[in-house]
């Protein structure tokens, strides 16, 4: 026997050529596939709650559950049919994508998706549901803002060299750092960093009291710079 014959009889005659679908494999690609929906909502509702960015993109959070019901059925799609296989990991190596992803959290995002989507079109619903709830509460031990208290972008433009003083002293107790002082004139725009334990904005009523200060502006920073 050739090896033509053998190869022959071995996949081109065996089941998985067939391209006939039972019932039951009917029934379970389309629970897979609701699985799959139900758990890409979980996913956005997570990255929803606990963004910490400056500009939630709503696209890039619908994208991570068309990508956990299509990774499924791609893996739903290899596992049923060698040729169609084949021809997807084909296809899907020829593919590139371009898009930068500048947060670092929104790639495990993405990646939790992609192997939520794989899990589950293998059956493997102990190990999607498993790395669930640990991914949560990944995200909730390291994403409460409790843990590192909550850090803002002060930018003040005052006149005077005495005001700049006072504004220093109007930060109270809280943790700052100067991170830059541009002076034109008479007038100065000042950058600090602070660190507060706690959401209280207080110190920016004391700013506004003070002489010679134009005004204010108070950012949310979460520690990241970008290019």
């Amino acid at each position: 026997m050739s090896i033509k014959d053998v190869i022959k009889k071995s996949v081109l005659e065996s089941e998985m050529y067939n391209q006939a679908i039972s019932l039951s494999t009917i029934l379970t690609m389309t629970a897979d596939l609701l699985l799959a929906l139900v758990m890409g909502l979980l996913i956005y509702a997570v990255y929803k709650k606990f963004y910490k960015g400056v500009v939630f993109s709503k696209n890039y959070a619908i994208t991570l559950v068309g990508m956990t019901v299509l990774t499924s059925m791609v893996t739903l799609a290899i596992s049923t049919n060698i040729v169609i296989s084949l021809g997807m990991v084909g296809a899907l190596s020829i593919v590139r994508y371009r898009t930068a992803i500048k947060e670092p959290l929104d790639l495990m995002y993405m990646f939790w998706a992609i192997t939520t989507g794989i899990a589950i079109g293998a059956s493997m619903y102990i190990l999607a549901g498993a790395a669930f709830v640990i991914m949560l509460i990944l995200v909730l031990c390291f994403g409460a803002k409790g843990a590192t208290g909550y850090q803002y972008m002060l930018v003040v433009h005052y006149d005077g060299d005495g005001a700049g003083d006072n504004v220093i002293r109007a930060l109270g107790k809280n943790r700052y750092t100067v991170r830059s002082k541009i002076m034109r004139g008479d007038s100065t725009e000042l950058t600090v960093q602070v660190r507060c334990k706690n959401d209280s904005q207080i110190f920016m009523e004391n700013i506004r009291g003070v002489e010679g200060v134009n005004n204010a502006a108070l950012i949310e920073f979460n520690g990241e710079y970008h290019g």
